[in-house]
Formats: C-alpha cells, sequence, structure tokens
C-alpha cells in the first residue's frame, strides 16, 4: 500500500494559507518575510521530491501551480512525477501540467492500494481535510514557523470521526526559529 503524506508550511497557530504570495490572501508571502531564510529548512522539500512517486492536489491548487511549477527548475522532481487532481468539477487537465482527474475519495483510496512510492499532497487544504476525515493520510510533514497570523485557513479542520493520534517520527529546529515537524499516523 502505497503512504499519503500531507506537506504544509505552517504557522505556529496553524495557518498554512498563503505561505507564498497569493493575491487572494492578504497575509500571504509570510515564509519569505517572517524569518531569516536558511536552506537547511528546505531539506525536507528536496528529499519529498526524490522519495515521492505521485502528486496528489485538490483543483485550486492545481490550477494555481500548473502555469507556475512547470517552469521551475527547483521543482524538477515533483514535475516529473505522475500528478493527480481529486475535484468533481474539473472536466480536463491541464495540458502545460498534465494530471489525472480523479472525482472521489474513494478513488484515492484506490490509488493508494497500488504497488509504487510515496504519494505527496501539496497545498490543497480542502482535500487534506477530506483525507484526513476519511483516514487516508498516513504521514505529515510541516515546517512550521514562529510566526501568529491570527486568520486565514487552518492545515487542520474539523474532523467527524475519533481523534486522531500522531507519533513522531523526526523533529528539528533550526536557528531561525522554524521546526521541521514529521508526524507518523497511529493506526
Amino acid at each position: 500500500m502505497r503512504q499519503l503524506i500531507v506537506t504544509a508550511f505552517v504557522t505556529a497557530d496553524g495557518v498554512a494559507e498563503g505561505p507564498g504570495p497569493e493575491p487572494a490572501f492578504a497575509k500571504s508571502g509570510w515564509t519569505m518575510t517572517t524569518v531569516e531564510f536558511d536552506p537547511a529548512i528546505y531539506e525536507l522539500k528536496g528529499r519529498e521530491q526524490e522519495e515521492s512517486t505521485a502528486m496528489l492536489m485538490g483543483r485550486r491548487s492545481y490550477e494555481m501551480f500548473a502555469p507556475v511549477w512547470p517552469q521551475m527548475e527547483e521543482f524538477a522532481g515533483y514535475n516529473a512525477m505522475q500528478r493527480y487532481v481529486v475535484s468533481t468539477t474539473l472536466e480536463q487537465d491541464d495540458e502545460r501540467w498534465p494530471a489525472t482527474i480523479l472525482g472521489s475519495l474513494e478513488e484515492v483510496a484506490r490509488l493508494k492500494e497500488s504497488d509504487a512510492g510515496p504519494i505527496i499532497v501539496h497545498g490543497s487544504l480542502e482535500l487534506g481535510h477530506a483525507l484526513a476525515d476519511a483516514g487516508l493520510v498516513d504521514r505529515y510533514h510541516l515546517l512550521v514557523f514562529p510566526v501568529l497570523l491570527g486568520d486565514g485557513r487552518r492545515l487542520f479542520g474539523p474532523l467527524t470521526g475519533d481523534a486522531v493520534k500522531l507519533t513522531v517520527a523526526e523533529h528539528e529546529v533550526y536557528p531561525n526559529g522554524v521546526q521541521k515537524l514529521v508526524y507518523d499516523v497511529v493506526r
């Protein structure tokens, strides 16, 4: 069974919206303005590109990434892997960044049952909430920035089922205050 990993930049108060420049969110770009740049914190992102074999996104994230990511040299690993978009409204993929469209979480569950490497979920906060609620997330890769935004969409949303227990698989604190937290979901 494939491992499904949700990866995110998150603030200390749980906001994951707008880590980069996003015109729709007034406080966007906080990863670039709140701490001194330290390339060491992005080691996790490099590892994700090497170890993951597929990327899963929601429609809105896919539509934001498709025109930009194919030209980004630092995302060569992400650009080379198979992409999947979970959407009930997207009728066709973007030819600049081809992807397979999945129409339900049941299709995601079937994808996880295949024989291949890990699936990484980028952005896609609404999808991440649904995947967690459905018990499909196996691991979280978090880079927690020492900032409080107070508002913005959160990484974790309400769960309709039981509490989800996590164990720390990896952690590190960088000199600029960013924390790497890798959690495994306890089954």
